[in-house]
């Protein structure tokens, strides 16, 4: 399990980057949702890798 931390704002960002994000289910800064560690989600994690912060 790896724990995603969203810590900047998604308001100047692409569509593409706050659909992802939206699917993260990441929906404020600071706020922390728990995934399970598989490639699809590495993905989107690298997707909005400016956006987010990793704890694994």
């Amino acid at each position: 399990m790896i724990k995603v931390k969203q810590i900047k704002s998604k308001i100047a960002c692409k569509p593409d980057q706050v659909k992802t994000l939206e699917a993260l289910g990441l929906r404020r800064i600071n706020h922390v949702k728990e995934h399970d560690d598989n490639p699809v989600i590495r993905g989107m994690i690298y997707k909005v890798r400016h956006l987010v912060e990793v704890v694994e």
